[in-house]
């Protein structure tokens, strides 16, 4: 590995983990640049494993045995891969908190592959419309990877899932599941329907069918469509939906968070209930 100890901050290549608690910066350095920062040993194996490639990592000296073991092990040759190395002092200064899960790797950002490409021989995907809470998102792909669905496709304007909190959330599965941008209504809808899906919104609504109800029957391929925090699916959403599917609540509660309500409806919709 090409270690390098700091006693300092100057070295500009250390801007990629600088104020790392400023969302604003974060928001522009992350997705502008083409980096993603990994951050624990275990979420910087599943991305060398998805074959994401590292700019550079940044640990205190007692987890260089664990970062050694990743960087030249099966998954990834990274012996020209920097590797930084300071006191936790130094590195708080830095990153503006505690490293205490060991490691943050600088990441660059794979390309995004075609939407239709992406669910190509799948039977069970998850639609997250306008979901703005990086934990929100995060907490979906666990439970997408988790539960099983093959794929999950963002709109535009849903929040970025290599954010540092939401892969921190997803406990790394954001590597793992498939996933892509998918265009605004009705184009996203055309993707969808022409790779043989019925588009089931979680939504409530009059005419909406129960999630059991639904589940007996549910179609061959289903695309689970999951709207934002507040507002819930936007009207092109429901619109272009096949299905309006809700979760039956009691003591007047109306819905659950919309990451409890993706594992609720891919538990009760998986293959061969």
């Amino acid at each position: 590995m090409h270690i390098i100890h700091i006693d300092d901050l100057d070295d500009p290549a250390l801007a990629d983990y600088s104020r790392l608690t400023d969302v604003a910066l974060r928001r522009v350095s992350e997705p502008a640049g083409g980096l993603y920062i990994a951050e624990s040993t275990k979420v910087i194996g599943r991305a060398l494993r998805a074959g994401h490639v590292p700019r550079s990592v940044l640990l205190q000296g007692q987890w260089l045995p664990d970062v050694e073991a990743l960087l030249t092990g099966p998954d990834f040759d990274g012996s020209d891969t920097p590797v930084y190395v300071g006191s936790a002092a130094l590195l708080e200064k830095l990153t503006g908190y505690n490293l205490h899960r060991g490691a943050l790797a600088s990441m660059h950002r794979p390309e995004l592959r075609p939407a239709a490409e992406v669910i190509a021989g799948a039977t069970r995907i998850v639609v997250i419309e306008d979901v703005v809470d990086h934990t929100n998102v995060g907490a979906i792909f666990r439970a997408a990877a988790g539960i099983g669905a093959d794929a999950v496709l963002v709109t535009p304007r849903c929040a970025d899932p290599l954010y540092r909190r939401s892969v921190r959330v997803s406990m790394g599965t954001v590597l793992q599941v498939p996933w892509t941008r998918i265009p605004e209504w009705p184009e996203g809808a055309d993707i969808l329907h022409a790779a043989g899906f019925h588009i089931a919104a979680l939504a409530l609504a009059d005419d909406a069918v129960d999630l059991g109800t639904f589940a007996a029957t549910a179609p061959e391929k289903i695309a689970l469509l999951l709207g934002s925090e507040g507002d819930g699916l936007s009207r092109a959403a429901i619109h272009a939906a096949d299905s309006i599917v809700t979760i039956p609540m009691l003591h007047g509660v109306d819905s659950l968070n919309v990451a409890s309500a993706s594992a609720v409806a891919l538990w009760a919709i998986r293959p061969g209930v």
